[in-house]
């Protein structure tokens, strides 16, 4: 048995965001579709001989205890016992607080290569149960392929979308989900969608009736989002970008049509700060056969 494993950690795009509901706890009730894309960090997990979790070169700015890799080994080893340790390492390229589901892919990836180094071999859906507890995104990266989300994140259909390219950009500026969910501007009572009534539409296409709830409310508070919107508007006329997730990256897919070439030469000249990607629409987590393999 290797004591080494490297992970690709991807991020994801929400394709459409409708809030339907709020729970007693707090707790927002929504439908979404989630992409994945081949935005991705990279982990790296080594056995150490000490029982202690070791994490490398951490974030600067994110303390140790709010550390979704560190929280994400610290639960499995506490709720299993285990006795073993491991050394964590994390290239950061998915940027936080981006609505990309970064942080909740970061954990989703350390439970399952930790699930196989330490040889705990348990099945997706008590991952998946560990995974909620550390964030409502988390079970969509350990399901491992793209979904029909509900409830707050925990409840997901299998879907086949086709293969296509999208211009992501980040406008250098986080959003915090918890400002978004807070807001009592935010729509709570979105009217429900069955699954046929999904697919009856494109999703990523101008003219299709599913959007982002959180988007109004993500203008008001960073304007930077709108100036985002404004400039795939501008270099992708007719393409309607919408936000991902609770912000603040924006998207738009890309037209079989469209020269990908050009893009990335308009590409460097975005504003100072921030970030835009072409990436390609994937099926799976990049780990999804170590997943399905335990």
């Amino acid at each position: 048995m290797s004591n080494f494993l490297e992970l690709q950690s991807p991020a994801k795009l929400n394709l459409f965001l409708h809030i339907i509901g709020r729970r007693s706890d707090g707790y927002h009730l929504l439908q979404s579709v989630f992409q994945f894309i081949d935005w991705c960090d990279t982990i790296r997990l080594r056995l150490i001989p000490e029982n202690t979790i070791r994490r490398i070169h951490p974030l600067p700015s994110v303390p140790v205890e709010q550390d979704l890799v560190v929280r994400a080994a610290q639960l499995l080893k506490d709720t299993y016992h285990v006795k073993l340790g491991v050394e964590i390492a994390l290239d950061k390229n998915i940027p936080m607080g981006a609505g990309l589901g970064g942080g909740s892919s970061n954990a989703a990836t350390v439970l399952i290569g930790l699930n196989h180094l330490w040889q705990l071999k348990l099945d997706l859906n008590t991952l998946c149960k560990l995974g909620l507890q550390l964030g409502a995104d988390v079970p969509f990266f350990l399901f491992g392929q793209n979904a029909f989300v509900e409830g707050i994140g925990e409840k997901l259909q299998p879907i086949d979308l086709e293969s296509q390219d999208f211009l992501v950009i980040f406008p250098g500026k986080s959003i915090a989900t918890a400002g978004i969910f807070q807001n009592p501007q935010l729509t709570r009572n979105h009217a429900p969608i069955t699954i046929d009534g999904l697919f009856a539409s494109p999703l990523s296409y101008a003219g299709n009736p599913f959007g982002n709830d959180c988007e109004s409310v993500a203008l008001q508070i960073c304007p930077e989002v709108k100036q985002a919107l404004a400039w795939i508007e501008a270099n992708l006329p007719g393409s309607a970008p919408r936000m991902s997730g609770s912000g603040s990256s924006v998207f738009a897919v890309l037209d079989r049509d469209q020269t990908p070439a050009a893009l990335e030469r308009n590409l460097q000249n975005l504003p100072s700060g921030w970030v835009g990607r072409i990436v390609r629409g994937l099926n799976k987590n990049p780990a999804y056969n170590l997943i399905s393999s335990e």
